[in-house]
């Protein structure tokens, strides 16, 4: 069993072939694709990172070696499986639910700054997002909120954003589900501190360095799940036979400092639904 691909380092060039080879000088008979995380503490207190990029670079790589991917991606619209039933090939995971939760996200933060009248919602225009545009544009409808939407694609896109969100008088930010945000989670938290913006994400890190909220699915329950596969091909099962799961858990957590330093009130009924009230 080979863990080989650290998605955390930006990498160029034909990525599967230096997987490939990296694959063929270990001898390795078998690939998990998934975020990168502290083992052995709950999955969740190292930066979690997008799995998606090194799904793709080793089934590029290889058609023989099973590879187990875990993200929250779609694995049918990125191209890692034809079918979620049926995956076929050498390919099968577990995905998570986050960006079918966005919505919830913004009806979570709305609950906190519920005067606020305009909110804005990050995208990474690079990323095929519209079903997760289109839901949250729906879901501010749904509680009075008038949502614009800001793009960023690199890291110099971020002051610009902050910038807008000034100018529209945002009352909060929605981020969304992006490799590139998961990346940089920690960056855009402290954006969010600077500029005394109330703003959720799907990951624990991002509370844990000063956003106020994250809700997403569960990376334990997905590492769970993974795990079971795993066991289950060192067995002998194929992967093409077992179908795409789906982590159904999903975890709250709220920056108790971050929402005193903002001027809220988290309800005593919210802080009973989060998974961890981190101050």
């Amino acid at each position: 069993m080979d863990c080989y691909y650290d998605v955390s380092k930006p990498r160029g060039g034909n990525e599967a072939a230096r997987v490939l080879q990296s694959l063929r000088r270990r001898g390795s008979n078998f690939a998990i694709c998934c975020a990168r995380t502290a083992i052995g503490d709950a999955g969740n207190r190292a930066p979690p990172r997008q799995s998606t990029p090194a799904a793709l670079a080793a089934k590029a790589a290889t058609t023989t070696i099973p590879i187990i991917f875990e993200g929250g991606m779609d694995p049918i619209r990125v191209g890692l499986v034809s079918s979620l039933d049926r995956p076929g090939g050498n390919v099968t995971g577990v995905t998570q639910l986050n960006v079918e939760v966005a919505p919830k996200r913004l009806e979570l933060l709305h609950e906190l700054v519920p005067k606020a009248k305009v909110m804005a919602f990050l995208v990474n225009p690079t990323d095929a997002l519209s079903a997760e545009t289109t839901d949250l544009q729906a879901a501010a409808r749904n509680v009075g909120v008038e949502l614009h939407v800001l793009s960023a694609s690199s890291e110099r896109d971020f002051d610009a954003v902050f910038a807008n969100l000034a100018q529209l008088r945002a009352g909060g930010l929605v981020i969304g589900s992006s490799a590139f945000f998961v990346a940089r989670q920690e960056q855009l938290a402290a954006l969010a501190v600077r500029h005394a913006v109330p703003a959720v994400f799907e990951n624990r890190q991002f509370v844990a360095a000063g956003g106020l909220m994250s809700y997403g699915g569960s990376l334990t329950d997905a590492y769970r799940l993974a795990g079971v596969y795993t066991g289950r091909i060192l067995k002998g099962e194929k992967p093409a036979e077992l179908p795409v799961q789906r982590g159904v858990k999903v975890e709250l957590y709220i920056n108790l400092k971050s929402a005193k330093a903002l001027g809220l009130n988290v309800p005593p009924a919210m802080q009973a639904r989060a998974d961890e009230m981190i101050e």
